[in-house]
Formats: structure tokens, sequence, C-alpha cells
């Protein structure tokens, strides 16, 4: 069995305690984190090399930044989603083998305001993971596309729809832009084992109480090819780790896959 998890630990160096403990406790064999929040030569890889984890990190100073953390070697890293020429600099996705397993670390843009630019390079980001995530899926292999997706599915997957009805991870292109992901022929690995679950939150906001009325929505997301939906023994979302001290405002999301 293999255990993955992803998790937007927003900024990697003030949460590292909170990480090391949950990697004792949890112990998966693949963690792919996002907004990093560091460059590449700043993350903490001694640390996580310490616990036994080979580390693979896209990183940018201030913003954004991906890691993959693995017990198995990463073959074939991929450090820029395809279809920019441009190449814009931002580090919102890697990708790489493990166990057998072709995995991606995701920090897809937020997108706000809306009207801006900003929510049209989500769209368009968007539309090129689609493109990717399609000749993935032609390669026949097990893969698993994991983390931040800064999108609310459905109204289910947020505490008050019309609290994020003007907001970008809400939008009606948003969500389409999801969906077509997802009907391309990836699995929603935590929907397909908790089809009528309610109040399955991955993010918190820090104002206004969010954490502690349980305010939240879900926007972290592990999406399966059919290689890899198939061997899904179990998938859940751990939301301990939101309740400590000095927490991201999002919780770690994980699933099991059959070696």
């Amino acid at each position: 069995m293999v255990k993955l998890a992803a998790w937007n630990v927003n900024s990697i160096k003030a949460r590292l305690p909170n990480v090391l403990a949950w990697l004792d406790e949890a112990a998966p064999d693949v963690l792919l984190l996002q907004e990093l929040k560091c460059q590449e030569e700043n993350f903490p890889r001694m640390e996580f090399e310490e616990k036994g984890y080979y580390c693979l990190v896209r990183g940018q100073k201030s913003y954004n930044g991906v890691a993959i953390l693995s017990r198995d070697e990463l073959e074939d890293p991929l450090s820029d989603l395809p279809g920019d020429d441009g190449n814009d600099g931002q580090a919102r996705y890697l990708e790489a083998t493990t166990f057998g397993l072709r995995v991606a670390s995701i920090y897809l843009p937020n997108g706000n305001p809306l009207g801006s630019e900003k929510f049209t390079y989500k769209l368009k980001w968007m539309q090129r993971l689609h493109e990717h995530a399609r000749q993935l899926l032609a390669s026949e292999q097990p893969v698993v596309l994991g983390g931040d997706y800064n999108v609310i599915p459905e109204e289910r997957d947020c505490y008050d729809a019309e609290a994020w009805r003007d907001d970008a991870l809400f939008q009606p292109e948003s969500r389409a832009a999801l969906r077509r992901l997802v009907y391309s022929g990836y699995t929603d690995g935590y929907r397909a084992l908790h089809p009528d679950q309610a109040r399955a939150f991955t993010y918190w906001d820090y104002q206004k109480g969010a954490w502690d009325n349980d305010h939240g929505i879900r926007i972290d997301h592990l999406l399966l090819s059919p290689q890899a939906a198939d061997r899904l023994e179990d998938c859940g979302i751990d939301r301990t780790p939101r309740g400590q001290e000095k927490a991201s405002d999002h919780t770690p999301i994980w699933c099991q896959v059959a070696a």
C-alpha cells in the first residue's frame, strides 16, 4: 500500500515543526507540498532527508513553490506545466515518478479579483493543466494529480455558497474547468469514497473565526487516473493539523492506493 498526501503549508519555514510532526504521526510515503514561499536553496531539505524522504523542489522567493517528498526515489522530474512558451516564472507545478506512480504537486492560481488578469491567468492555466493531464492519461500509467486547486467543486463543498458567489474559487468558469478535467477521465479520490459526506473541508480562513465555526471549503483535491483509481483503497481529510498552534490555513488530504 502506498499512502500519498497533499498539503498547502502556507510557508514551509513557518510550518516546518507542524509538517515534521505530521510526518511522524501520519507516515505518508509521498507528500505533495504547496505554497512553500521559499527558493529552492532555502528549502529545509536536510530535515526531511533525515526522516527518510527524497526531496524534489520547485521554489520561488516569497510566493508559490511546490515540492514532492517520497520515501522512494523520484525519477523523470518535470518542473513546469507545459504549454507556456514564455515560462511565466511561477512555481506552481512539479511532477515525477515514484513508487510506480506518476504524481504531480499542483498549486493552481487563486484568480482573484474577478475581472482582472489574475482570473484570466487562472483559466488559461487550467486549460494548460487539462491538456497536459490528457497526455498523461494517454500514457496509461497510474497518475495522481494532487494539491491546492483553488476551486470549490460544488455548493456542498463550502459552508455557505452565497458567501463565495463573487469569489474566483467558485465561479462557473472555474468549476466548469475542473469538471472538464475530471470528465476527461480522472476520479476525485475523496468523492469516490465519500459521495455524500457533508462539511468535508480542507481550508479555513484565518479571519472571522472560520476554524472555530467550521466555516470551511474543499479546494484541495487528489485526482486519479483510471489506473490509479482502480487501486484506490482509502481517502480522507486529516483535520487535526488545522487546529494546532501556528497551523496552515489548509489541512492535509490523503489517499492509499495498492502497490
